[in-house]
C-alpha cells in the first residue's frame, strides 16, 4: 500500500501529466525502443505511426494516477491490459525497463516541475501498478497452463491450410506441433501470432479467433492491410507446412452466458470474432440478429456461411449494408448503419446483447446508437483491433 504522501503527490500531479500526458508517451517510446530493443516486437509499429498505442498509454497513466486511491474503479481496464499481456508473453523483468524509462521520460517533458519526490512519488506508484498486473497475469499463465490442451508461453503450430474468405480476407488454420490438442477458448477471444523473420524482425501481432472452439486447430481470419507487415506476410508468404508460435487465446471480449437475443453488429474485418459466436451460438435457439457492414460483396468474409446458416437455423438472421455496392451485389440495405435500421433488428423491450466491432469510425456511430436505443450499458460489449481510443458518441 501507498502511503498517504505518495498518494497525496500523485493525486495532486495528475492535473500537470494529464496536461502533457501525449508529449510523456512521445518521450517514452523512443527511450524504451533505444534503451531496451528486445521490447519492440511486442509493440505494433503501425499503432506508433499513428499514435493510438502512445496516446493508449497515456490515457492509462492518467487514469492510474486519478484513482490511485480507489483503483477498484479500475478493474475493467486492468482486466484488460492482463489479458492483453498475457496474450502477448509479457514477463515481469519488462515493467523494470518501462517503469525506469516512463519516469526518465516524466523527466526530461516536466523538466524542473519534476522534482526528486514528485519521481520519487510516481516510482511508487509505478511500482505498485507493476506488482499488481505481475500477479494477476502470473494467475493467468498458471490458468491457462493447466487447462487441458493449454499452455503457458510460446508454443510451435503448423499451418493446416489457408481459405481466402473475401478478396481482402484469409482464414488461417492452425494445428499443435506436439499433437496435444488445443485448448476450449470464449467465443469472441484473440491470440497471439509469433513470426521469426518478416523482413529481419521477430514480430508479433494479436488476431481475433474465427471459430467455435471444440476444433482440433485454432482459426484467425487476417484482413491484408496496405501497410501491414504481418498480415502481408501471412497473406503472401505463409503456406500449409510453415511453422508458426501462438500464445495460449486470451480477451474478455466473450458471450455473456444467457438466453436474451444476440445481437452481432460488425464492419469490415470486426466480423472475425462474431463468427465465433455466430458459430457457437447457431446450434443453441438462441434469436440472432447478425448486421454486418462492408464495402461490397467482394471485401463481404463469410457471406456464404452465415447464409448457410441461416438457411439450417431460422433462429438466425442476417442482414447486410453495402456503402458501395457494385452491379452484382444484392444487400439488404446501402449506405451505413442507422439507428433506424437497427432498431428494427430488435425487439420492443431492447433486452438484447449487442457485441460491436469494427473500424473506429463504424464504432463511434454504434455506440451512439446503442444509447439513443437505450439499451443497457451492462448488454453493450465493443472491443477494439489496436490499442482503446476514447468512442465519442
Amino acid at each position: 500500500m501507498l502511503d498517504a504522501q505518495t498518494i497525496e503527490i500523485i493525486k495532486s500531479t495528475v492535473p500537470v501529466l494529464k496536461v502533457h500526458a501525449d508529449d510523456i508517451t512521445k518521450a517514452f517510446y523512443p527511450l524504451l525502443f533505444s534503451q531496451h530493443p528486445d521490447v519492440v516486437p511486442y509493440f505494433n509499429q503501425t499503432n506508433q505511426g499513428k499514435g493510438t498505442q502512445p496516446k493508449a498509454l497515456a490515457n492509462a497513466v492518467v487514469a492510474y494516477g486519478a484513482n490511485i486511491d480507489a483503483l477498484g474503479n479500475l478493474s475493467e481496464t486492468v482486466s484488460k491490459i492482463v489479458q492483453k499481456h498475457v496474450a502477448l508473453g509479457i514477463e515481469p523483468s519488462q515493467y523494470d525497463a518501462v517503469g525506469s524509462c516512463l519516469l526518465q521520460a516524466i523527466k526530461a517533458v516536466l523538466g524542473d516541475a519534476a522534482t526528486e519526490e514528485v519521481i520519487t512519488a510516481w516510482g511508487k506508484a509505478y511500482g505498485q501498478l507493476a506488482d499488481l498486473l505481475i500477479a494477476a497475469e502470473e494467475s493467468l499463465y498458471a490458468e491457462n497452463e493447466n487447462k487441458p490442451g493449454g499452455w503457458r508461453g510460446e508454443r510451435e503450430f503448423t499451418l493446416a491450410k489457408r481459405i481466402d474468405e473475401s478478396a481482402v480476407i484469409t482464414s488461417f488454420y492452425f494445428e499443435p506441433v506436439d499433437g496435444k490438442g488445443v485448448p476450449l477458448f470464449e467465443p469472441g477471444q484473440f491470440l497471439t501470432i509469433i513470426l521469426d523473420d518478416v523482413d529481419g524482425a521477430r514480430l508479433r501481432r494479436n488476431y481475433s479467433l474465427s471459430d467455435a472452439p471444440g476444433s482440433h486447430y485454432l482459426r484467425i481470419s487476417v484482413k491484408r492491410e496496405p501497410d501491414g507487415a504481418v498480415s502481408n506476410h501471412l497473406h503472401s508468404k505463409l503456406n500449409p507446412g510453415d511453422k508458426v508460435k501462438l500464445t495460449h487465446p486470451s480477451g474478455d471480449f466473450t458471450l455473456r452466458k444467457n438466453n436474451k437475443p444476440l445481437v452481432l453488429l460488425t464492419g469490415g474485418v470486426g466480423i472475425t470474432p462474431a463468427i465465433s459466436m455466430l458459430n457457437s451460438e447457431a446450434g443453441s435457439g438462441r434469436d440472432i440478429r447478425f448486421i454486418h457492414a462492408a464495402l461490397n460483396s467482394n471485401v463481404h468474409a463469410f457471406k456464404a456461411h452465415v447464409d448457410q446458416l441461416a438457411s439450417e437455423h431460422e433462429h438466425i438472421s442476417p442482414l447486410y449494408v453495402y456503402s458501395n455496392p457494385e452491379k452484382n451485389c444484392q444487400p439488404h440495405a446501402t449506405g451505413f448503419i442507422t439507428e433506424e435500421l437497427v432498431a428494427r433488428q430488435l425487439p420492443q423491450d431492447r433486452d438484447v446483447e449487442l457485441y460491436f466491432l469494427g473500424p473506429v469510425p463504424f464504432m463511434r456511430a454504434a455506440l451512439k446508437i446503442a444509447k439513443n436505443l437505450g439499451l443497457p450499458d451492462s448488454q453493450v460489449h465493443y472491443e477494439f483491433f489496436g490499442p482503446s481510443e476514447e468512442l465519442i458518441a
